[in-house]
């Protein structure tokens, strides 16, 4: 553990809180490994008493998050200026497409804002011309029909054009672990190429 949100009025619901006393907690550009400012993203690390030695037998593994004594967590977050933190999503699942940074949580919570989606799942699938594109993988509510062009014009409404999904499927089930947090990693496993593969 190393943050955690004060009792009473100080408590900032949606954020992790603030870095507990002899933690520090700085966030890095994943790329250039340089600090952010408030109101950026960047990579959460953190560094205490609390912090693992490393993994055991296992220098590579180690020595990929242990740096200095800094744990690069890989949850990218967000501080803002009374220093609070807001983790955005996993460093591993973010999109890269055409040069910009697509967070997949971002895009599911404005899918699950439709009326007719009953879950969602974003994932980058690999494309030739733009690095990857945005998948939706979907689950309809029940006795529900998706109508996939109201639903083009709801995202249009709410994420900026690189966001967008240029491929959506329609599934019963998401994969998740036993905690039922979705498998995002099963689902970029399985997703094939986009290229000339259903985009929009």
């Amino acid at each position: 553990m190393t943050h955690a949100n004060p009792a009473g009025a100080a408590n900032r619901p949606g954020t992790i809180g603030q870095p507990l006393p002899d933690t520090e907690a700085r966030l890095v550009d994943p790329d250039t490994g340089e600090g952010v400012e408030d109101g950026e993203v960047g990579e959460l690390v953190v560094r205490g008493p609390q912090i693992m030695k490393g993994y055991f037998n296992n220098l590579m593994a180690t020595e990929a998050v242990l740096k200095d004594g800094w744990l690069f967590t890989g949850d990218m977050a967000r501080r803002d200026a009374e220093g609070y933190y807001t983790i955005v999503d996993r460093k591993r699942d973010i999109i890269k497409t055409s040069g910009y940074l697509v967070f997949p949580a971002e895009v599911e919570e404005v899918l699950r804002g439709y009326p007719d989606v009953a879950e969602a799942a974003v994932v980058g699938v690999p494309d030739h011309d733009r690095g990857e594109v945005v998948k939706a993988l979907l689950v309809p509510r029940s006795g529900s029909k998706l109508d996939l062009a109201a639903l083009e014009n709801h995202c249009k409404l709410h994420l900026g054009k690189q966001k967008r999904p240029r491929q959506v499927e329609i599934v019963t089930e998401l994969p998740k672990n036993f905690l039922g947090k979705v498998l995002r990693r099963k689902l970029r496993e399985s997703a094939p190429s986009a290229n000339g593969n259903g985009q929009k």
